[in-house]
This record gives C-alpha cells, structure tokens and sequence, in this order.
C-alpha cells in the first residue's frame, strides 16, 4: 500500500517537472521565426547563470571580500567588496602599494592589471608588458583569514590560561570558555598524545593542540557565509603537511631509518623492492595529510554551491521550476551544512591523530619507547 503511494506521487512529481521543463522548449519553437540579428541581441540581452564561475569564485583565493552585486538603473552592474592590500615588487619598477579597489571594473594602476585573480604588468596602451617581472607580496583574503584565526587562537589560550593562574578551574569549577575548551584539550591529550606517544606525549602536545584549534577554527570560519574557505587551498594544507613532515623528520632516531633502509628479518632480494617503497612512505604520509584536508573541506563547500546553484539553473528554464527546486535544495543545503560542521571537527581531529601517530612511530625504537610502563606490569 505504501509502496503504491510513493509510487504515484513518484510518477506525479515526474510529470509535474517534465511539463515545466518543457514550456521554455515551446517558447524557443514559438521565436523560430525571429531574425537571427534579433536572436543575438536576445543572448547578449540575457546572460545566463555560470555556475562554474561561482563555485571556483568561492574556492579560490580573491584580492577582496565580495559581498554581493546589484545593477542600476542605467544597466551598470556594481559589486559591494571588502578591498585588501596589494603590495607588488619589481625589479624593473620598484615596490608599489595600494588598495586592490584601484583595479574596479577591470581598469589598470600604476603599471599593473589584474586579471582572473592574477597581477601583470602592462604598458601605457594596457597591452601585456612581458618585459616586467612582477612578485606580488599582497595580503589576499587567505592570508587575512589565517591572521584573524591566529589572533583567536592566541586570545582564547592566553584568556583560559590567565583564568588558571587566577585560580579559577584549579581551586572552584571551571567557567565560560574553559568549560568549552578543557574537555577538548583533555581529549587530545588522553585520547591523540598518550596512546600514540606514550610517556613523550608532554613534549609534542603543544605542538598537537595548535595544529588542532588552527584547523578548527579555520575550518568553522570557512562555515561563515561570505569568508573564505582557507583549508580548502592546497597551499594551506600543504604547509600544515611540510610542518607535520619536518616534526616527523626531527623526531627519528637511527632504529626508525634502520627499518627504512635494512628492513630486519627481510631477505636480501625482497629489501631491493621493499626499501624503494620505505622510502616513498616517508613522502606519502605527509602527502596524506595534505590530500585527506583539503579534499574532504573543498568537496564539502562545493557540493553547498552546487545545491544553491540548481536553484538559479532551474530558474533559467523556468520560473516556476525554479521556485519548486528552491525548498528541495535550500533542505539538502541544510542538511550538508550541518554535516559540514561535523566534517570541520572530524578533519581537525583525524589530522592531528595522524600527526600523532606519525611521530610516535618516527621515534619508536621498540613497543617499551611509547607504552613503557605496560611492558613493565608485564614483567612483574
């Protein structure tokens, strides 16, 4: 009975688009009769959504923070923007500092252009001047969001730490922000540092709770609507990756490299394919890292755009199709939304565990290094 139901309204809901659909395909075969001048003037009139446009405008790094666009009544369209600052060297012109609004409407400034998020050099007629070398210093909207994410970090660690030396969580119970972050920094502790770094867990944990709390933040700043997604950049994720994998490299010791280059209890023959692929372990950890981040933040931003942006392309077919797809979609952007939030702990969580792990066994000369007082009960 139920079966039979959801059936019908299956078939009903198919019908009901299809016939949407199909009202701009009749519109086109009613205007075949139009000059092909006129057709032209009415694409030029109407442009049509460019999703993809949109989507890598959110992913990628920007020199501004739009806000939002409107059009007057002349026709001419307007952007709301946040400018930042572009600092650019040159060998041939020297350092030159201004706001990035000096490159509104596509229009050169001092020497310099700007054209899909990349600063060139041109000439007095605005033509590509490939004779000037250009290093762009400037502070893009990644960069600003990573020093605002620094700044919380320092200002919630320095303020809970402060409240501890007042007494305050030592002598009476914790309140306001150390209720929030006392049981994180326990979990990190007691379930990343001990488990996988045994009695040294004390030297890395620092290390582990600012590569923690910088991912987080990051990562729930990225939720907020109009900011930009830092760890969605590969560049991000790639330097958190190289800092893991130096920490990782300082932290051997001669039993770690012994294993990678003369694997024990191998046999000769094996050791010349076995110790290629130690050696390609020692990039693909920190790779993993890099990848796992990134991948998992700038899918789930995508996919939010994606599902916003179906309600403009069914809007382009048809007005009414594109107010029946706007519940559905703005329900399933809801719904990511919240599973993203999850997404921004988990991710945090997983690559700290796997920092954690990757140091543990950079310096494990055997089971009794990390776990010392196990073997010990053991032998008593």
């Amino acid at each position: 009975m139920i079966s039979g139901r959801f059936k019908c309204l299956s078939v009903v809901a198919f019908s009901l688009f299809s016939f949407l659909f199909a009202i701009p395909v009749f519109a086109q075969e009613q205007k075949e009769g139009t000059t092909p001048a006129e057709a032209n003037h009415t694409e030029e009139k109407k442009e049509g959504f460019n999703a993809q446009e949109v989507i890598f405008g959110h992913v990628l790094d920007n020199h501004e923070y739009h806000l939002t666009s409107y059009t007057d009544e002349q026709g001419v369209e307007h952007h709301i923007s946040i400018p930042l600052p572009i600092m650019i060297y040159s060998p041939q012109r020297g350092f030159s500092a201004f706001m990035s609004s000096k490159f509104e409407h596509g229009e050169s400034y001092e020497g310099y252009k700007l054209e899909e998020e990349e600063i060139i050099a041109v000439d007095a007629n605005g033509a590509v001047d490939e004779s000037v070398k250009v290093y762009d210093f400037s502070i893009t909207r990644y960069v600003v969001q990573m020093i605002l994410a620094l700044v919380v970090l320092t200002w919630l660690m320095v303020s809970i730490a402060n409240s501890y030396k007042k007494g305050l969580g030592v002598t009476s119970a914790p309140k306001g922000k150390q209720n929030l972050i006392e049981p994180v920094i326990t979990f990190v502790r007691d379930e990343v540092a001990k488990p996988n770094l045994g009695h040294k867990y004390e030297k890395y944990l620092p290390y582990l709770l600012t590569v923690f709390f910088f991912i987080l933040i990051n990562n729930l700043f990225g939720l907020i609507p109009g900011i930009a997604n830092v760890t969605g950049n590969i560049a991000f994720t790639a330097m958190m990756g190289v800092i893991s994998f130096v920490v990782i490299l300082f932290s051997s010791n001669k039993h770690y490299w012994g294993h990678i280059f003369n694997p024990p209890g191998v046999p000769l023959g094996i050791k010349f394919i076995l110790v290629p692929v130690e050696i390609l372990s020692l990039f693909i950890k920190p790779i993993a890292l890099i990848i796992r981040l990134f991948a998992n933040m700038v899918a789930g931003h995508i996919i939010i755009i994606c599902l916003i942006s179906l309600i403009f392309i069914f809007a382009q077919l048809n007005t009414i199709a594109g107010w029946g797809a706007s519940p559905l979609s703005i329900a399933f952007t809801i719904f990511i939304y919240f599973i993203e939030v999850l997404v921004a702990f988990l991710q945090a969580f997983i690559f700290t565990m796997l920092t954690a792990v990757f140091i543990g066994q950079a310096f494990e000369g055997g089971h009794d290094d990390v776990h010392p007082e196990h073997d010990d009960a053991v032998m008593i």
